[in-house]
């Protein structure tokens, strides 16, 4: 039976032939639980009749989201959770290691072919390295961490097949934007993204990473990016690629099949307040920012703070904009540390944070006021995401927050030198 690389991973846990539309019971492979959605799960758990989680070396555990605790509230809930993970034998990453869906990929913990839930809607950011991965709610994880498996229904798939040769300061970021333009916010709902073709496959993992992680901004349940030599090559001393080969069938039916050429495309801004207001550089150049925040889940890795730093040189930020940079997790900030990046970064007018989520969910640091215009490499600019319900933010790639940063307003990457 020909199938979509979700059909066969669902084929594969569930041990029989399964097809999109269809509802399972299916095992997973991981459950992650962090410290805003952690305590719910947990609660669930309990009501649930709860006593031992189903398998401790399968939950992930760590807080990222209003790190180290900046209220009491935080505090309070971040230590019922420690006391959780020692009663259930869970190791507990705890506040050392940086955001959530970096440090799940980084630290191995979903391998190809997997089935992996969290409790946060960009766990599909795991897609990346060619597993099922998907956000859910309280109740579905305090059900999974009790049983070990959940209910889904097989999604169907939309299949982006990209070609062509970025130009230079444009990348995934932008590729990203501009694919949520033309599926629209609700085009990808309850389905599965697959991102296939040649820049697909010459691409990093940071860059699949990035398109993974923004499935979810046009209604996408998951992400994925079929396991290649890429992924084998992310995954060595990770773990164990047992499905390196998992690809769509030739024959394989699609809800939609879209083609995309970067080869002209130019860098791409969502403009507030939808992920899908997206818009050339161009067509707003020159917009004054107050802030711009170079980090997150979705641009916070290496390549990202490399590809900031290239365009930045010796230059200076703006002293008018406030900037700050946090890496997606410790590795990651090592990795700039010894590049020479944070020194860079700190002697042009950055504040330099310790790896967490910072003002993505607008929940802690960083926030903007009435008024005021952030820049920001992160997912989403609802209104009110990274503070006040007032302000504005806009969603561009490293290269242009970079650029915006040093000029003070928004500023097309490609004219900096």
């Amino acid at each position: 039976m020909a199938g979509t690389i979700t059909e066969k991973i669902f084929r594969a846990r569930c041990g029989r032939d399964v097809t999109a539309g269809e509802v399972v019971m299916a095992p997973i492979s991981g459950a992650m639980i962090h410290d805003i959605t952690g305590p719910l799960a947990i609660e669930k758990f309990y009501e649930m009749g709860g006593k031992q989680v189903f398998d401790p070396e399968k939950i992930i555990m760590l807080f990222d989201h209003q790190v180290p605790a900046d209220s009491l509230n935080a505090a309070e809930i971040q230590k019922n959770m420690r006391i959780f993970a020692k009663e259930q034998g869970i190791h507990n990453y705890d506040i050392k290691e940086g955001v959530c869906h970096q440090v799940t990929l980084e630290k191995g913990r979903v391998c190809p072919g997997d089935i992996v839930i969290g409790s946060d809607s960009h766990t599909c950011m795991y897609g990346a390295v060619g597993a099922f991965a998907t956000g859910v709610g309280s109740t579905d994880m305090g059900f999974a961490l009790r049983y070990g498996c959940l209910y889904f229904r097989i999604p169907e798939s939309i299949r982006a097949d990209v070609t062509g040769e970025f130009q230079k300061r444009v990348g995934a970021k932008d590729l990203i934007l501009n694919i949520i333009k033309d599926i629209t916010v609700d085009g990808a709902t309850y389905k599965a993204v697959e991102f296939t073709g040649d820049t697909i496959g010459s691409m990093n993992m940071a860059g699949r990473m990035t398109c993974c992680n923004m499935a979810i901004e046009m209604g996408g349940k998951a992400g994925i990016v079929p396991p290649d030599q890429v992924t084998k090559e992310y995954l060595s001393g990770r773990c164990t690629c047992r499905d390196e080969d998992l690809v769509s069938d030739p024959d394989a039916v699609y809800a939609s099949w879209r083609d995309y050429d970067v080869s002209d495309l130019v860098p791409q801004v969502a403009t507030p307040h939808n992920v899908d207001q997206v818009v050339d550089v161009t067509e707003i150049a020159g917009t004054h920012v107050d802030q711009v925040f170079i980090g997150s889940c979705t641009n916070g890795r290496f390549e990202d703070l490399q590809e900031a730093a290239e365009v930045l040189g010796d230059k200076k930020f703006s002293d008018d904009v406030r900037v700050l940079v946090i890496p997606a997790s410790k590795a990651e900030y090592l990795k700039a540390l010894r590049a020479g990046l944070i020194e860079q970064f700190v002697e042009a007018g950055a504040l330099v944070e310790a790896p967490c989520c910072g003002p993505c969910m607008g929940g802690s640091f960083g926030l903007i006021a009435s008024g005021e215009v952030s820049f920001s490499t992160s997912n989403r600019n609802f209104r009110g995401r990274q503070g006040s319900a007032e302000g504005k933010v806009y969603l561009g790639s490293a290269a242009t927050a970079a650029a915006t940063a040093i000029r003070g307003e928004i500023t097309d990457p490609r004219e900096v030198r």
